[in-house]
């Protein structure tokens, strides 16, 4: 095994960093701040973060392949252009409800973009529960619901045969899995592939390297943990600095950079004083694994 090293590339104390997707053609790290209502887009090269606010909680942002991205905005799939930093919805979900708004989301291979939402938040992970749902953006712009009753529509991600979906609502502690096809985006069979420990915690953003096993970001639980979804075993744990790791991705140039997200919302002062990085971007680099490119949005 490599040597694992640990380093907080950006110390942005985000309040609740999310979603990091790797942009291969700026050669930059993309994430969204939720609360904090803003974009985020971090050069290695400048080592600086440059930011878009935006009118709503943002959740998740992706690649577009006609350029830009697309984000998750309040209840709203949008369209983002970066340089004249334009926000246009594209459509918007749960009409019928007050008080939910997207969390996380992220395209399929074959470029539609799915993402979940969930009632807004009390306090951390305190919310009403089941008001969620799944939804996909079709590259035609039309949306479907998978399901409802949803608690905290989370990490998602597909298998390398791209015929398994992994998704995971974060207060049912634990990662599932659907039978999924690719050419309707259409899933089914749903069954639970890994419950998580007390000391995990919770289980939040995910992603999959090229080997085919799962990465999934604990929050409170201050790790991301490597799971094997054939056995349902867990392979590895890296545990960070922080407690509110919230997602990961695979970036940099041959994609064996680990980049995870984290978050500040609910920590008082004195938690704060214990966790200076709190908030940061983190960079996990020897690993020993590379990750796979993010789909492009087709729509």
């Amino acid at each position: 095994m490599s040597s694992v090293r640990i380093e907080c590339v950006a110390e942005e104390r985000c309040r609740i960093g999310e979603s990091p997707v790797w942009d291969e053609k700026e050669g930059a790290l993309l994430y969204v701040d939720i609360t904090g209502r803003k974009v985020c887009r971090w050069s290695p090269l400048t080592r600086q973060a440059q930011a878009i606010a935006v009118d709503a909680p943002v959740s998740s942002v992706a690649l577009r392949k006609s350029g830009d991205y697309v984000i998750t905005l309040g209840t709203r799939f949008a369209a983002l252009k970066w340089k004249e930093e334009l926000v246009t919805t594209i459509t918007q979900v749960d009409k019928d409800k007050a008080n939910t708004r997207f969390n996380d989301g992220k395209v399929d291979p074959a470029g539609r973009f799915f993402a979940g939402t969930m009632a807004e938040e009390i306090r951390p992970a305190v919310l009403e529960r089941h008001q969620g749902s799944l939804y996909t953006l079709f590259p035609d712009l039309s949306v479907v619901k998978h399901f409802d009753q949803v608690d905290i529509s989370n990490g998602l991600d597909w298998s390398l045969d791209h015929k398994t979906f992994f998704y995971i609502d974060s207060l049912s502690y634990s990662v599932d899995a659907f039978d999924y096809d690719l050419q309707t985006g259409k899933i089914g069979n749903r069954r639970s592939i890994y419950k998580l420990e007390k000391e995990e915690s919770i289980p939040d953003g995910m992603c999959i390297d090229t080997e085919g096993k799962l990465w999934v970001a604990c929050y409170d639980g201050g790790r991301v943990i490597r799971l094997d979804p054939e056995t349902g075993k867990r392979l590895q744990t890296v545990k960070l600095p922080v407690d509110k790791t919230t997602s990961c991705c695979f970036g940099g140039k041959d994609y064996s950079e680990m980049f995870v997200t984290s978050a500040t919302d609910g920590m008082d002062k004195e938690w704060l004083s214990r966790q200076p990085k709190a908030g940061g971007i983190f960079k996990i680099t020897g690993l020993g694994v590379k990750g796979v490119p993010p789909y492009p949005f087709a729509g």
